[in-house]
């Protein structure tokens, strides 16, 4: 049984003590498909030095999240041009809109989020969504730019059930992780409904742990928790959720 998780900032500081036991218990774990997406140019020697050290399970994105999206705006997304071109990258990730902490550079990230999309389309590569209270924001550069060149995943989906239809009609797989195990969580009502096809597993680690570990550092091995949820979810066994969501996975990233 081969489980990817699609979404793990695992170069973060919050795994600087414990990163190689950490790695290592996803794996024992059956977790071998690491997808870890960018933050800001910050980071990128530490996603590297994540590359090098684990060639066989780690796959990096490069892109702007939208949190980081400020007046310097443009100097980040040229950074993310310029390792495109230099540099294997299985997606352009995670970028998009986050109007949760704060509303002022809407206009700047809508701007990166769509010269990023041009950017996958260029290097015909899936694109990883970031999106907090801005479906529609999000929505409207999506229509714009739709077509069969577009496609990725919409992390850490939170939406209801039309808005998962409509973001499946965008070519989207929907990323699913510790929210579905939460009491309030509410994908759980309609997740039934959504054809396994379109749903990816995620752990977006260090953040959004599952429960019983919600409130606490999350890991990649904790996709596990996940797992057995969306087994009840669609009376499934693990080992067809696992085959099922990593077969997904292998669609959007081409691995």
């Amino acid at each position: 049984m081969i489980i990817t998780d699609t979404h793990t900032h695992l170069y973060s500081e919050a795994f600087d003590e414990d990163r190689d036991q950490v790695i290592q218990n996803a794996i024992e774990k059956g977790i071998k498909r690491f997808f870890v997406p960018a933050i800001d140019s910050a980071y990128t020697a530490s996603m590297l030095a994540l590359e090098k050290s684990y060639p066989d399970y780690i796959y990096l994105m490069m892109g702007l999240h939208p949190t980081h999206v400020k007046e310097n705006y443009k100097e980040e997304v040229q950074h993310v041009e310029e390792m495109l071109s230099k540099h294997k990258f299985y997606a352009v990730g995670e970028i998009g809109i986050d109007l949760y902490w704060d509303k002022t550079f809407l206009k700047e990230q809508q701007e990166a989020f769509k010269f990023q999309i041009q950017l996958a389309k260029k290097h015909k590569l899936p694109i990883v969504i970031h999106c907090r209270e801005a479906f529609n924001e999000i929505f409207e550069v999506l229509e714009e730019e739709k077509g069969n060149d577009l496609y990725g995943i919409f992390h850490c989906f939170t939406g209801d059930y039309h808005q998962a239809q409509r973001a499946i009609g965008y070519n989207m797989k929907l990323g699913i992780g510790g929210v579905i195990t939460f009491k309030n969580g509410k994908i759980d009502a309609f997740l039934d409904q959504i054809d396994p096809e379109h749903i990816v597993l995620e752990t977006d680690s260090p953040y959004l742990a599952p429960v019983p570990y919600r409130g606490k550092r999350n890991e990649s091995a904790y996709v596990i928790n996940v797992l057995d949820k969306l087994a009840d979810i669609y009376n499934k066994s693990k080992e067809e959720i696992a085959e099922i969501t990593t077969a997904n996975s292998k669609v959007i990233f081409g691995i």
